[in-house]
């Protein structure tokens, strides 16, 4: 019997992922509630047990080598089927069944998990699936919610959480807005210009501009569905996260506005968690949903 001894632990290596996906070490270590000192230190344990650098660091930013990049898309895949075979062999004999109520923003709901539905139900077909729509965190207990997913930090240790990933910020406008007002070249042209923001939760009005801070929108609205609406029919200029708008771009109903001067400095708004409480009862059913839709979600 041959035996196959692994230089790295898949928990560091899980870390690694998230530097990787967030872009730093202090932005996983904030997406992971753990300390920036453990992340470094699991990076650094993995080069050196490979022998290898896989991160570049200088004092602004942290970024993949070239082998770096090849090694963290295989292990990716690899941890990703890790997991289905985890979950295949804890459904051994019995698909999960019973209701899985979600709570989601109705943007994420309609952009993102409406459209892996059909496909969930036919692979869990006897789990009942009920869909909630809210614009703010809720309490998963006063709801009856057994998952929900949240943009943003996380503030609730009570609570388990998986990342699903993040989803960049975007400067949008329609092109029929564009050719009816003045160009825009800079963030203090903005000042001219009608904005579109959130109602509800303030810190959602704060743009990924530096120096820019936030501000009072012209219009604003509840739900960042209403906005992508008011925003497509020329209402004027909004700040939305990637996951809502990706076809509109693709398409030319939207136009990225100032991308040179972008930064991730808005990071809590672009993480997105599914948070849960632990619950055997219902483990199957959420470790389902969470590895069905976690790999086809479309964020970028």
């Amino acid at each position: 019997m041959i035996t196959m001894k692994l230089k790295t632990r898949s928990d560091d290596l899980e870390v690694l992922l998230a530097v990787a996906e967030f872009g730093g070490f202090s932005a996983a270590a904030d997406a992971l509630d753990m300390q920036v000192a453990r992340v470094s230190r699991s990076v650094s344990k993995v080069e050196a047990q490979l022998g290898a650098a896989i991160f570049i660091r200088t004092t602004r930013q942290v970024r993949l080598t070239d082998d770096g990049k090849a090694f963290v898309e295989s292990v990716k895949k690899g941890l990703e089927q890790i997991q289905v075979a985890e979950s295949s062999i804890t459904q051994v004999g019995e698909l999960p069944k019973g209701k899985l109520r979600v709570d989601a923003a109705s943007p994420f709901l309609l952009h993102q998990i409406v459209p892996l539905i059909n496909g969930f139900k036919n692979a869990f077909p006897d789990i009942e699936l009920e869909l909630t729509s809210s614009e703010e965190f809720v309490d998963l207990i006063e709801k009856r919610t057994d998952i929900a997913i949240r943009i943003g930090k996380l503030e609730d240790s009570s609570l388990k959480a998986r990342i699903l990933g993040k989803s960049p910020l975007c400067i949008v406008a329609s092109p029929q807005y564009l050719s009816q007002n003045k160009a825009i070249s800079k963030p203090s042209d903005l000042n001219v210009h009608q904005t579109i923001g959130f109602s509800n939760i303030k810190q959602l009005n704060k743009w990924p501009l530096k120096g820019l801070p936030t501000y009072i929108p012209s219009t604003a609205a509840s739900s960042g569905e209403t906005i992508r609406q008011l925003v497509l029919s020329g209402n004027g200029i909004a700040c939305l996260s990637s996951f809502m708008i990706e076809d509109d771009i693709k398409q030319g109903r939207l136009v990225k506005l100032l991308q040179p001067y972008v930064q991730s400095i808005s990071l809590d708004r672009e993480l997105i968690n599914a948070v849960y409480y632990p619950s055997s009862s219902i483990a199957k059913r959420i470790n389902a949903f969470i590895d069905y839709i976690k790999p086809r979600l479309r964020l970028t």
